[in-house]
């Protein structure tokens, strides 16, 4: 299994997580190289809530199983609808991903400040649906701007890097079908909005 190092060496990191399939293997990977995640289940995109509240029971399950905090963010689905206002016709991996991506990883940003966790990192690095550059700018920019507004009235402790590990290599992508397949996970196929949804059927 891929041996990892976090940003400054940090020994405890905030990981915002899509769903369960996709956090297996990384939580594996993290937990074997010494490195303790508060998972941070912030996914106001997934469209309806019953289709939210299954996701987030998965994790639940699995995170309880490997020992892990798992903080849930507030579920509200209009502001980021809001956030995504006009791309509503974007392809996958559009713009409207980018937004996407931005809305859910600023919350998850602002969270690893007030928690003084100094290193983000997300499973949506380890989809092959994402694009990766796509994430890791968004995280990238969002750690930024959290950091901007924070300077001059917080202590330095509360700066935080984003990780832009791909978790698709390493063995990772295998493991983590592995995992699935053990856990028994609903495995959806699609990101979980309402739009992304109407492009796959």
């Amino acid at each position: 299994m891929l041996k990892v190092e976090a940003p400054t060496g940090a020994r405890e990191i905030l990981l915002h997580a899509c769903c369960a399939p996709c956090s297996g293997a990384i939580l594996e990977c993290l937990r074997d190289s010494g490195i303790a995640p508060v998972v941070f289940f912030s996914n106001s995109n997934i469209w309806p809530r019953e289709e939210y509240d299954l996701r987030l029971s998965e994790l639940r399950r699995y995170a309880a199983l490997m020992g892990v905090e798992l903080v849930e963010d507030a579920y509200d689905h209009a502001a980021w609808r809001e956030a995504v206002r006009g791309l509503e016709d974007e392809p996958e991996r559009g713009r409207r991903c980018a937004a996407c991506f931005r809305f859910r990883l600023a919350r998850a940003a602002r969270y690893a400040a007030s928690r003084g966790l100094p290193v983000l990192a997300t499973t949506l690095a380890s989809s092959r649906w994402k694009d990766l550059d796509q994430v890791n700018e968004a995280g990238e920019s969002v750690c930024a701007a959290v950091a901007a507004s924070f300077r001059g009235s917080q202590p330095p402790e509360t700066s935080v890097v984003f990780w832009s590990q791909n978790w698709r290599k390493g063995g990772l992508q295998p493991r983590r079908n592995e995992i699935v397949r053990e856990q028994c996970f609903y495995n959806q196929n699609w990101c979980g909005c309402e739009f992304s949804k109407r492009q796959t059927l």
